[in-house]
């Protein structure tokens, strides 16, 4: 299932096609085809290593692509750089900031090279953040740097927000406060936001797109309220029953004598051919993106047989 299908890169956000970017042999980003509508908020799922910072890397120029063709705002990543990046406001997971300022330093020094910059956002941030504005960096924790970071994303109003593990270090009180003015911020201006992250539990309060990475491929790309309300767990036992995933099935994995599905449409139809066929079906239940998110990975565990590396 495929984000906006059909539809072309001017639509998107973030359209890429058959990207790769590989490392001396290793395959860390391997034919993505992403789509993110604009004015969407996107969570970028997966584990450790799946290959999502460096996507992320190669979207904002700072990799080059190995292959393949990519877009953000409707520019080229090669040819239109800079003006991406003046459109675009990111935090990643490294947040390194010079030791001798303070918040209120970097406010001054970065607001001036932002025309749309949100002082309003600031003290917003500054407050529900409860961010140390005049103490040096060297003396703030990990976490008081984080709201750092996320402050200044957030106050450049920029038309496409790339967050890649924004909440590392935040303390679940910080997070919960983070998450509410990301929300607030969108219902607002209905900014794009790219939220990299492998915490499902935030992704899914936050996001209305998900994509869920593996090995450097994307293996589901879905609305989550499609999942919500339409993926179903179909587990069978019998012989000659589907081995493939298909246009409605997303995954297949075989459990001893069971064969599970993750069906995104047409659950009981699809249970009901099972039948038909005579297969026991004993199982069609709803499905979290937890669930959908360990099935897919369970699919692409047992297609693997040998562990193989992969650079984050």
């Amino acid at each position: 299932m495929n984000a906006a299908e059909g539809a072309s890169f001017n639509d998107q956000a973030i359209w890429t096609e058959g990207l790769k970017k590989s490392y001396k042999g290793l395959h860390a980003v391997n034919g993505l085809d992403l789509r993110v509508p604009r004015g969407a908020v996107y969570g970028f799922l997966g584990r450790n290593g799946a290959g999502k910072t460096t996507t992320i890397r190669t979207l904002l120029g700072l990799a080059r692509a190995t292959a393949g063709a990519a877009r953000v705002l409707g520019m080229d990543i090669d040819r239109h750089r800079l003006a991406i990046l003046e459109r675009t406001a990111f935090v990643g997971e490294h947040k390194i900031l010079y030791d001798n300022f303070t918040a209120l330093d970097m406010v001054r020094f970065t607001s001036a090279f932002y025309p749309q910059w949100s002082h309003e956002m600031v003290e917003r941030c500054a407050r529900q953040l409860e961010v140390p504005m005049r103490q040096r960096f060297a003396k703030l924790s990990k976490g008081n740097r984080a709201k750092v970071w996320l402050l200044l994303a957030l106050a450049q109003n920029a038309e496409l927000l790339i967050l890649d593990e924004p909440t590392t270090g935040l303390d679940p009180v910080a997070n919960d406060a983070f998450l509410k003015l990301l929300v607030e911020d969108h219902a607002a201006h209905s900014r794009t936001v790219f939220f990299s992250s492998h915490n499902l539990a935030e992704i899914e309060h936050v996001a209305d797109w998900v994509g869920i990475l593996d090995r450097g491929r994307m293996l589901l790309e879905a609305r989550l309220e499609d999942i919500r309300e339409h993926f179903r767990l179909v587990i069978a036992a019998g012989r000659g029953l589907p081995a493939a995933v298909s246009e409605h099935i997303a995954a297949v994995a075989q459990s001893g004598e069971f064969t599970r599905y993750v069906v995104t449409r047409d659950a009981e139809a699809f249970a009901s051919r099972l039948r038909q066929q005579g297969a026991a079906v004993t199982e069609v239940s709803p499905l979290s993106l937890r669930e959908v998110f360990l099935e897919l990975l369970r699919k692409e565990q047992e297609e693997s047989h040998v562990p193989v590396e992969m650079l984050a």
